[in-house]
């Protein structure tokens, strides 16, 4: 039979390991511990070793690492009546560890259906062409507006970033007409610029000929010589007035 010595021993041993286990904590340096006295707040407990009083106190371990986490896809109706299917990621972390605690029952919860409702909110309000080339402003505009409502949370919203804009596939192909129209167009416009500047160009060549008849007989040998380097059997070209002009005075002359 144990002895009742022994059975209180081994109680009074049960109880220390099971009070040491329960009033010691040990924080990460990440890591901060709301406590709870008798259902009041004391002062934030951490990081390091923490020692609370058993059934008393009851801390709730709190993270200030930075979190992330996907806004599932949300169908949005654009200003110009437009449906797209629209995601994005959210970084936030947390400030005040009470208020997150305190002033709502999950903070993370709380602040991933801020997102989804603030998103559908604010890219409502914008044109599609906007959604998809102002993405830096839109960004901005959704950290600014949802750091606002979880504030008083305790929570800091550091960037919020749009990921994927999902368009119905009629908009797809309309969008792609449009860039095609557009390069036709720039096309055209750089051909008529080139066409335009070459014809300045002759423009200013042929006022220089004008002034200059040697410029034009030497125009004309230059090409005599492109013509002499391909491998023709007959070459037929023209002969200016003005290289016949002394011999048909000459004759003239002698015709007198």
């Amino acid at each position: 039979m144990i002895p009742v010595t022994f059975t209180w021993f081994v109680l009074i041993v049960a109880v220390t390991v099971y009070f040491l286990a329960s009033a010691i904590k040990v924080l990460k340096e990440y890591e901060r511990g709301v406590v709870f006295r008798l259902g009041r707040i004391i002062p934030v407990k951490g990081p390091g070793l923490v020692i609370i009083w058993p059934v008393i106190d009851k801390l709730v371990k709190v993270s200030l690492r930075t979190v992330t986490f996907d806004v599932p896809p949300q169908d949005i109706i654009t200003r110009d009546n437009i449906s797209v299917k629209v995601n994005a990621v959210v970084y936030f972390r947390v400030i005040d560890s009470i208020k997150a605690i305190t002033a709502v029952e999950d903070f993370y919860y709380a602040t991933s259906q801020m997102s989804q409702t603030t998103l559908r909110s604010v890219l409502g309000q914008s044109q599609l062409d906007d959604l998809l080339a102002k993405r830096e402003e839109i960004n901005s505009e959704l950290q600014k507006v949802i750091d606002q409502q979880t504030e008083p949370w305790g929570i800091k919203v550091s960037a919020v970033e749009v990921k994927n804009v999902d368009l119905p596939v009629e908009m797809q192909r309309a969008i792609a007409k449009q860039a095609e129209a557009e390069r036709e167009r720039r096309s055209k416009i750089i051909h008529a610029e080139g066409e335009f500047q070459a014809a300045q160009k002759l423009t200013e060549a042929a006022s220089i000929i004008a002034t200059q008849p040697m410029a034009m007989q030497l125009r004309f040998l230059g090409t005599l010589a492109e013509i002499a380097t391909e491998k023709n059997s007959t070459i037929i070209f023209p002969v200016p007035i003005d290289l016949l002009e002394p011999f048909m005075k000459k004759l003239k002359k002698e015709a007198e």
